[in-house]
């Protein structure tokens, strides 16, 4: 068994919001508090330093004194932001897409002891989406770096497809609550409004 020595938790905020008027939704409020710090609170207890991958100019003012990195390979989607997180970390990466504010912490953390445990590459969480489980939420070892250039470079540009061809688990999420909530995305203004509603159901 291979232990990571080091974790980045890499906050993917990439996308041109086009569904959201074009604003940079990660800084949104849900339930009075700006989904990107949602998402970094998430990772932070499970992460050895955080980044931000976007390429937005404005990126450094959205976390003060957290490192900003860019895509290296322009217009390739979720997975060139996961491709710019993996060529910018050590050892391992928790990644979190920015639009996800229910995600908790204890799933990350989770997600990192699984992979770890199991000598895996990778270590995603089951849910209802049509992969069967969430490439935005997962950690992910650098050894997956070569796997994702070829998959990059053959215009296969899907989050989930590289998956399998390394050795990857999948952790049940049910034990942290209903998936559909867990990794509800903000894409649009009725999305928002519905995560502000689905914060105050929450006990």
């Amino acid at each position: 068994m291979t232990i990571s020595a080091h974790c980045t938790g890499a906050i993917i905020a990439g996308g041109r919001a086009t569904r959201f008027g074009g604003v940079a939704k990660g800084l949104e409020q849900v339930g009075g508090v700006r989904i990107i710090d949602r998402v970094a609170a998430a990772l932070r207890e499970s992460c050895d330093e955080l980044i931000v991958v976007a390429n937005d100019p404005s990126a450094a003012e959205w976390i003060p004194g957290t490192r900003v990195v860019a895509d290296l390979r322009a217009g390739a989607g979720a997975l060139g932001g996961l491709h710019a997180a993996l060529s910018n970390a050590r050892g391992a990466v928790l990644v979190l897409a920015w639009d996800s504010p229910f995600v908790p912490a204890a799933l990350m953390r989770a997600l990192r002891d699984a992979g770890e445990a199991a000598g895996a590459d990778a270590a995603v969480p089951t849910s209802g989406s049509p992969w069967g489980f969430e490439p935005l939420c997962a950690w992910y070892r650098t050894t997956c770096l070569s796997t994702v250039e070829r998959h990059l470079d053959s215009n296969d540009l899907h989050a989930g497809s590289w998956l399998r061809d390394v050795k990857s688990i999948q952790l049940d999420s049910s034990p942290w609550g209903d998936a559909d909530e867990i990794f509800f995305n903000v894409n649009a203004a009725d999305d928002l409004a519905m995560a502000n509603i689905l914060t105050r159901r929450a006990p």
